[in-house]
């Protein structure tokens, strides 16, 4: 059953029923505006915790049906689920002033003595948490999954949101950046007296799950998704929205169609849901793609359909870093990305995949020529320099950053370092 499903009835029975033993000793909140982000990024940080003994309390809107949330999973992680109606947007001041109400309440009753805060609006509220908590002690951690400030970036972008990050830095005690160009941005942010700032290779990529399939993994895979085993099988996996840019592939394919080179082998798979879904297969019908694009929606088990791809295109305007791209390289599929900070950190053009700018139409639809084209012995080595080129983001080693980080943190609360 997932979480799109329930109504805010089944939230308000969710939140006065679902409780666990409390240590009212050792209480850390995890809180961030969308449900989904627990599922998807912060199960290896919940296990940590939970072995070093805190009691996990995670807060975030679990009745926005924007997303997709499996119940059974969070209830087997033993979260205590807080349903609070964070909204997404920096601009629902009112809506947003009612969650941090909410937010001291539930601090108070549990006794929280970490907030580990992420996207955004939780990002935001966290920190003002910091600051309304000032004297009782409680440490804030802030991981930023890219900072809306950075090279290239709007005026209002670099003006603006630099300035609500320098004014909030001052109430963060750790602050965790998983790119280098976010790094160096963040040694210009003035943090809380004794503060710390940490690098983290991104969230912790499972190089187990996402891995190499065997030739009859990927065949059996292409069966029962109905794709050839001659064609070429593109693939993204991404929320549909602007940043995620989709659109652009269309573009370069109805660009390789239209001056003459035959696509008809060629598949493009969508992996995600959004509000720009309609939209998205509006554009397909008017370039005349239906033959080639494929809609899968939102896919539990992404990897049955990633791991028999050819080629994984990540044109996204902007990332922090990009799992989709690194789970692909995990599994040895190349990555035509578009050039940005978050990329920047793996991608290496010619070596394991191509890069290009995410407005270059003309640079995507050659490299996805170039990789239609390579040929089967090119093709085995670029798989084997894919899956090394993201090593260094497995997850044994980002769970050891952060075993380091909640360390500090305790240590921060315990008074042994001020």
């Amino acid at each position: 059953m997932y979480c799109s499903e329930w109504t805010k009835d089944d939230v308000a029975v969710w939140n006065s029923t679902y409780h666990l033993d409390i240590d009212m000793d050792r209480q850390i909140l995890i809180l961030t505006t969308v449900r989904e982000f627990l599922g998807k990024f912060e199960k290896e940080n919940v296990k940590i915790l939970q072995e070093m003994g805190y009691s996990v309390h995670y807060a975030a809107n679990m009745a926005d049906q924007r997303d997709l949330f499996d119940k059974e999973e969070v209830e087997k992680l033993g979260v205590h689920i807080h349903h609070i109606e964070i909204e997404r947007s920096p601009y629902m001041i009112r809506n947003n002033k009612k969650a941090f109400l909410r937010l001291i309440e539930l601090v108070r009753k549990y006794r929280i003595s970490i907030i580990h805060c992420h996207t955004p609006v939780g990002g935001v509220l966290g920190r003002l948490l910091g600051r309304y908590f000032k004297k009782d002690g409680i440490k804030i951690i802030y991981t930023a999954h890219g900072f809306h400030f950075y090279k290239g970036a709007p005026l209002i972008n670099n003006s603006i949101f630099y300035w609500v990050e320098r004014s909030l830095a001052h109430y963060t005690d750790i602050l965790v950046v998983i790119n280098r160009e976010d790094y160096e941005n963040g040694k210009r942010l003035r943090l809380k007296k004794g503060g710390k700032l940490c690098y983290i290779p991104g969230i912790g990529l499972d190089m187990d799950r996402f891995r190499i399939l065997s030739d009859e993994e990927r065949r059996e895979n292409r069966a029962a998704l109905g794709i050839g085993q001659e064609q070429f099988f593109l693939v993204s996996v991404g929320e549909l929205n602007d940043n995620k840019n989709q659109g652009i592939i269309l573009r370069a394919l109805a660009l390789m169609r239209d001056r003459g080179e035959d696509i008809s082998d060629i598949v493009y798979g969508v992996c995600g849901d959004g509000f720009l879904r309609d939209r998205m297969e509006r554009q397909v019908r008017e370039l005349g793609l239906e033959k080639h694009v494929r809609m899968f929606g939102f896919h539990k088990e992404i990897t049955e359909i990633l791991g028999c791809a050819d080629l994984s295109v990540f044109p996204s305007r902007r990332e922090g870093l990009g799992m989709a791209a690194l789970e692909s390289l995990a599994m040895g599929i190349p990555v035509a990305a578009s050039d940005n900070r978050g990329t920047r950190e793996y991608m290496a053009e010619g070596e394991n995949g191509y890069v290009c700018g995410y407005r270059d139409v003309e640079g995507f639809a050659r490299a996805i020529r170039k990789c239609w084209e390579m040929k089967e012995g090119e093709q085995e080595k670029m798989k084997e320099r894919c899956r090394q080129s993201v090593v260094r983001f497995d997850k044994k080693y980002t769970n050891e950053i952060m075993r380091d980080i909640y360390r500090t943190a305790e240590k921060m609360v315990m008074g042994e370092i001020s």
